[in-house]
C-alpha cells in the first residue's frame, strides 16, 4: 500500500494538472497581493484599539476573497487529480498488470486514495499559508495559531470527501464522464449553499420557500463541501465569539458567512466520507476489468 502511494504521488507530479495549479496559483498570488493591497489600503496598519475592528474587517474582507479562490482551486485539484483512479488506469491496461501481482485490490484502492489526498492536503497547505501571509502582510493582522490550525483542518476536510467521492465515480465512469459529473454536483452544491446563505439573511422572500430550503438542504447532504467552507470561515473569524460584539458579516457584503456547518453536520459528513470510501474498496473487490 506505500508502495502504491509513493506511485501515486510520482504520477501526479508528472500530471499536467499539477503544473497547470502550479501557473495558476503562482497568477493567483500575483494579482491577490495586488488586490489586499487595494483594499487594505496601500500601507500596513497596526492594530491598536482605535482601529482595530477597522484593521479586523479589511483582515477579514482580504482573507475571504482569497479563501473563495482557495476552496475552489483545493476542490478542482482533488477532483481532476483523482478523476481517472480506476477506469482510466483500466482502459490503459496499467491496472491489469498491478492488479497481477501480490497485492490486494483494497490495499491498492486505500494506496491510491492516500496518495491523492495528501497530495492535495499539502498544496492546500502551502495555499493556506500563502493567504494568511499576504493577509498579514497587508493589515498587520494575525490570529492566535489555534485558530489557524483549527481553520486549516476544515480547509482540508474537503478534500478526503471529494477523492472518496471521485474515486468512487471513476469505478464507472470514464474520465471525461466523472469529471464532467463532479464538476456539476460541486457546482450544484455550491449554488445551493448560496441560494441557502442568502435565505438565511433574509434577502429572499417568495412563495414556495419550505420546497427551496428542502432542495437546498439535500444538495449540501449530496455535496457538503461549501458548506465546511462556511464552517472553516466561520472559525477562522471566531463568528460565534463576536457575536452580539461585532458583525463581520456587515463588512462582508456579499461573501458574508451563513449556514456554517454544524458539529452534528460535521458528523455527518465525516460518515458520508468513510462511507464513499467503504463504497468504493467493496465495488474495487468485486468489479471485473
Amino acid at each position: 500500500m506505500i508502495a502504491v502511494w509513493g506511485l501515486t504521488w510520482k504520477e501526479l507530479v508528472r500530471k499536467r494538472v499539477t503544473l497547470m495549479t502550479i501557473i495558476m496559483t503562482v497568477l493567483f498570488w500575483i494579482a491577490y497581493w495586488f488586490i489586499a493591497d487595494a483594499i487594505a489600503g496601500g500601507e500596513v496598519n497596526v492594530a491598536t484599539s482605535m482601529n482595530l475592528f477597522e484593521n479586523f474587517a479589511r483582515s477579514a474582507m482580504i482573507m475571504t476573497l482569497g479563501f473563495f479562490f482557495g476552496a475552489f482551486a483545493v476542490s478542482f485539484l482533488s477532483i481532476f487529480s483523482s478523476v481517472a483512479a480506476v477506469t482510466g488506469e483500466a482502459e490503459q491496461g496499467v491496472l491489469q498488470s498491478v492488479l497481477a501481482r501480490p497485492i490486494t485490490r483494497w490495499k491498492w484502492f486505500l494506496g491510491r486514495w492516500l496518495g491523492f489526498v495528501s497530495y492535495v492536503a499539502l498544496y492546500a497547505f502551502l495555499l493556506f499559508s500563502s493567504i494568511i501571509l499576504i493577509s498579514w502582510a497587508e493589515t498587520g493582522v494575525l490570529f492566535n495559531m489555534m485558530v489557524y490550525f483549527k481553520s486549516l483542518l476544515f480547509f482540508m476536510s474537503v478534500i478526503p470527501l471529494l477523492v472518496s467521492l471521485t474515486m468512487l465515480g471513476s469505478c464507472y465512469l470514464s474520465p471525461l464522464g466523472n469529471g464532467i459529473w463532479m464538476t456539476m454536483l460541486f457546482g450544484m452544491g455550491w449554488l445551493g449553499s448560496t441560494i441557502g446563505r442568502f435565505m438565511s439573511t433574509g434577502r429572499i422572500q417568495m412563495k414556495g420557500m419550505q420546497t427551496l430550503e428542502t432542495i437546498t438542504g439535500l444538495i449540501k447532504l449530496a455535496m457538503p463541501a461549501d458548506t465546511l467552507q462556511q464552517r472553516m470561515l466561520n472559525e477562522l473569524f471566531s463568528i460565534s465569539e463576536l457575536r452580539g460584539l461585532y458583525n463581520i458579516n456587515a463588512e462582508l457584503s456579499i461573501f458574508s458567512i451563513n449556514g456554517a456547518a454544524s458539529n452534528s453536520f460535521l458528523i455527518y459528513c465525516g460518515i458520508y466520507t468513510a462511507a464513499l470510501l467503504g463504497i468504493g474498496i467493496l465495488i474495487m473487490r468485486r468489479k471485473d476489468f
